[in-house]
């Protein structure tokens, strides 16, 4: 069925499809809720899957990930290291390493699907409609050249501007970001942590894109470092009016910059909703045990609990839920089938069969013996 990206009807609630499906099978759904208005999707994942081959096999890292961005809006993709996070955002880029095995789905944009472009309309896309933070700043950034020779490069590779107009633009995204203008003929390792990663943030800003993917982009810096980041990207985010998906698996990060999450488990996203949805009304068990593993500055300071175990293996995944071998509440079915992500409430997604129980579950979930059952159980 031919798909043409539209109109659809939002609530105040976060995003709310109304789909509009004409006589001829045309599809109209291309506005989304941001913070309780109406905002044009720029972006939209569509069953994504990307496999990679290794000596042991081949390891699923996406399999059926979708997802969608509108103009203005902070998406975050939030869960444990290895879950698919970084290898989804860098498919957005094509940026695929030698060993990828297998990459179907689309990913649409403009009204083009980026997996289907050439070399060199990728090359011409990159920085100028979507730009890269990159997760570590040192290893991104070339060594033997001045920050201000990599930041003016990818100016003049993308705008017919001269040296010194190039100049005057990268002032004031130091300006923006920070930084000491006299800092720009330094070299990466003459910068500290916190530091590069501004500069990053800078160099992805250069052209003013449409859509910014920031992975990881407070991996590996100290909270107070950290902070610094948040509130720069937050105040960048809400002055060019740019849309951001955001990757981490820190969900108090995601908690304070995104509008919509998605949280991703062994490659798929298992629960999608508005942030408001996902943190103060979760549906899954791993999302509900997520929260119960963070400090909370509000409310009673209770013990935190972990969740016992380990993602699964994603060379050969088993048939079923791929967090039912952590999961204290599943049942029988839960490893008979794939359960799919279905809708649980407007606007709110959940890839779990027991949707009718969550009020029972979120009762136990704070309770550590049941996550120490779990971890018994699924041995």
């Amino acid at each position: 069925m031919t798909e043409i990206r539209g109109i659809g009807i939002v609530s105040s609630f976060g995003f709310w499809s109304l789909e509009f499906v004409s006589d001829f099978g045309f599809r109209y759904s291309d506005l989304v809720a941001v913070g309780g208005r109406l905002g044009v999707m720029l972006l939209e994942v569509d069953h994504l899957k990307v496999y990679y081959k290794t000596k042991r096999g081949v390891i699923q890292a996406v399999d059926d990930v979708s997802f969608s961005i509108a103009e203005g809006e902070n998406f975050g993709l939030v869960g444990e290291s290895g879950c698919g996070k970084t290898t989804a955002i860098k498919a957005i880029l094509s940026l695929f390493p030698s060993n990828t095995a297998h990459v179907s789905g689309s990913i649409w944009y403009g009204g083009k699907d980026l997996l289907g472009l050439r070399f060199k309309e990728l090359c011409q896309m990159r920085w100028k409609e979507i730009a890269m933070i990159p997760q570590s700043a040192m290893n991104a950034l070339d060594p033997v050249y001045t920050i201000e020779d990599q930041i003016m490069e990818a100016i003049r590779a993308h705008d017919e501007v001269g040296r010194k107009e190039a100049l005057e633009r990268i002032y004031g995204l130091f300006d923006l970001v920070g930084i000491e203008r006299s800092r720009l003929r330094d070299y990466p390792h003459q910068l500290s942590g916190g530091m590069l990663q501004r500069a990053c943030i800078a160099m992805s800003l250069c052209c003013m894109p449409k859509i910014i993917l920031a992975d990881e982009p407070t991996t590996a810096l100290d909270v107070v470092v950290q902070d610094n980041i948040l509130q720069r990207i937050d105040e960048l985010h809400k002055k060019i009016n740019a849309s951001m998906i955001l990757s981490s698996h820190d969900i108090s990060v995601v908690a304070e910059t995104c509008d919509r999450v998605g949280v991703m488990y062994a490659g798929q996203i298992i629960e999608q909703a508005s942030a408001r949805q996902i943190f103060g009304n979760p549906y899954h068990p791993y999302t509900l045990g997520l929260r119960q593993a963070f400090p909370s500055i509000k409310g009673s300071q209770g013990r935190l609990i972990a969740i016992k175990g380990y993602p699964p293996n994603l060379i050969d995944p088993a048939v079923g839920c791929r967090f039912a071998p952590r999961c204290p509440f599943r049942k029988a079915e839960c490893v008979a089938e794939d359960p799919e992500l279905k809708e649980v409430e407007p606007g709110h997604d959940s890839r779990c069969i027991r949707v009718e129980d969550v009020y029972e579950i979120r009762r136990l979930v704070r309770l550590e013996e049941t996550w120490e059952r779990a971890a018994v159980d699924g041995q």
